[in-house]
This record gives structure tokens, sequence and C-alpha cells, in this order.
């Protein structure tokens, strides 16, 4: 009798993702884990998603350290929108019914941040999002 396991990743990605721990965390360790937490999305999302669209998102810490500042920010509203993107095309191709994308960017993270709430909105959806993509993963590959 063949196990429904076995086509599980031995790596077990983090699903524990949220707002909450992203702000107290990020407060406790001065910004570092809000750092940490991004690198991950990046790296996860080029296990999971790259042998299906052949594309690579570059390392977050690259963007944060080195392009920030070189093009005003700018790399920045690339970087999310372009990870936004690839997650809603990532939940579309597992068939998870959650709405994500690049929109959510736009209009929540930088629409959003003129009513404050905006951008907490937008990292609570975001969270959702990778957490739901990485269960995904870890149960079917």
């Amino acid at each position: 009798m063949e196990n429904a396991t076995n086509n599980a990743p031995a790596l077990q990605l983090r699903t524990s993702r949220g707002l909450l721990k992203m702000i107290l965390l990020g407060l406790i360790t001065f910004g570092i884990y809000p750092l940490v937490v991004e690198s991950h999305i990046g790296e996860e999302l080029n296990l999971i998603a790259s042998p299906h669209d052949g594309r690579r998102t570059m390392h977050f810490c690259l963007i944060y350290f080195l392009f920030s500042w070189l093009t005003l920010g700018i790399a920045f509203l690339v970087w999310y929108h372009r990870t936004s993107d690839r997650m809603d095309c990532e939940l579309s191709r597992r068939g998870i019914d959650y709405s994500f994308g690049s929109l959510d960017f736009w209009l929540w993270n930088v629409l959003g941040s003129l009513i404050v709430i905006g951008p907490f909105v937008y990292v609570y959806k975001r969270m959702k999002a990778m957490n739901l993509i990485n269960e995904d993963y870890n149960r079917k590959g």
C-alpha cells in the first residue's frame, strides 16, 4: 500500500507567518525579522515556482541593501509587484482559492498607505497567501 505522503518534499516550508508575529518580532529585532521573512519568501518562491514559470526572484537583501538607495525606492516597488504577481500565478496554478496579487500591492500597500491601515492589510494578505502556497507545497510537492 502506497503512503499518501510519498509525494511530499523532504524540506518542509514555513506555514506560520502572520501579521502580529511580523509586527512584534519586527519591533523586538529592530526591523531585522521582516528582512529575514521577505528573504525567505523570495527563496521559497524560487523553490516552488521557478520549475514552472522559469523565472527567478532577486534576493530581498540585494534589493534592500544595494538597489533600493540606487533607484530611490523604485526597486522595492518592482520587487513587491513581481513577487505578488508570482504568488498570484502560483495560487492559480495550484488551484488554491485565495485572491492575492500585484493589484493588492498597489491598492493596499501603496494607495492604502493613505488610510494608514492599508499596508497592514497587504502584509496580512501576503503572509496568508505564502502560507497557503507553502502548505500546498508541503502536501503535494
